[in-house]
């Protein structure tokens, strides 16, 4: 694949992924709205694995307590932060398991994959997160997390397999409705996307990799690098503006990008 092409989908990827816009919905459109061929499920995979390991590096003290927290957890016991945060992990991610393996079975996914979808969801639930972020309390933080919220985040997170709702999104959204702040509801739902990414990226990369072609592996490596860079530039800059600016910046940029997707969908 050309190396422009290439950075195109890894800095679509990276700079999307963690922010409230869909960067699924980017990389689907990309090829439908460019004319460029569709980059394939492997580079798909790369560049998730390149934004996973930017989650991992921005959040790394609390990354190495749930791992520190994974053999107490297995001994019944989620008496520190790290098993606690654990299990809540675990528990937020099941319904996206669930629901991601339903809908790849029954290849409504692929359905789900069209112009009019993205837009609506762009629109929808752009009009969501706005409306929580306007109307809830900013009373909890992400340690205040419990396992209520964990179903309820990860119920939303499920919801994110409609192309265009943002995962990020859509979880941060669920956050302030249980009454997060800003910054915790955004340190929970890119803490969420850590198990989701492998999960789904493990799912894919056994399906993508079974015929690999020539040259993938180097593509492969050039995306994910760019991805990361990208993806670690885009989270730190929300992160740090989510101390002084809610999400309504975003919130705009979605609904302006709806409508036109729609109005394209339906011309």
């Amino acid at each position: 694949m050309p190396l422009l092409h290439l950075l195109i989908v890894a800095l679509i990827q990276g700079i999307t992924e963690f922010l409230p816009v869909s960067s699924s919905g980017h990389l689907i459109l990309l090829p439908r709205l460019t004319g460029l061929a569709d980059q394939g499920q492997a580079l798909d995979v790369a560049v998730h694995v390149g934004t996973l390991g930017a989650v991992i590096l921005y959040f790394w003290k609390d990354v190495a307590a749930v791992l520190a927290g994974l053999p107490r957890l297995a001994r019944g016991r989620t008496d520190t932060y790290g098993s606690r945060m654990a299990f809540l992990l675990i528990v937020a991610t099941v319904p996206v398991i669930v629901v991601g393996l339903a809908l790849s079975v029954t290849g409504l996914d692929e359905a789900l994959r069209s112009v009019a979808v993205i837009g609506w969801a762009m629109l929808l639930f752009g009009i969501l997160l706005y409306w929580a972020d306007q109307t809830a309390p900013l009373t909890r933080s992400a340690e205040d997390w419990t396992i209520r919220g964990a179903v309820i985040m990860g119920l939303w997170q499920a919801v994110a397999l409609i192309p265009g709702t943002s995962r990020s999104g859509i979880t941060i959204t669920g956050g302030r409705l249980l009454g997060m702040d800003r910054q915790g509801a955004a340190k929970i739902a890119m803490l969420m996307s850590i198990p989701t990414i492998m999960a789904s990226g493990t799912l894919v990369g056994a399906k993508a990799l079974r015929n690999p072609a020539p040259g993938l592996w180097a593509d492969a490596g050039i995306a994910a690098l760019f991805a990361f860079l990208s993806a670690l530039l885009a989270l730190t800059l929300m992160m740090r503006l989510l101390r002084s600016v809610s999400f309504t910046p975003y919130v705009i940029y979605r609904c302006v990008l709806g409508v036109i997707l729609i109005a394209v969908a339906y011309s």
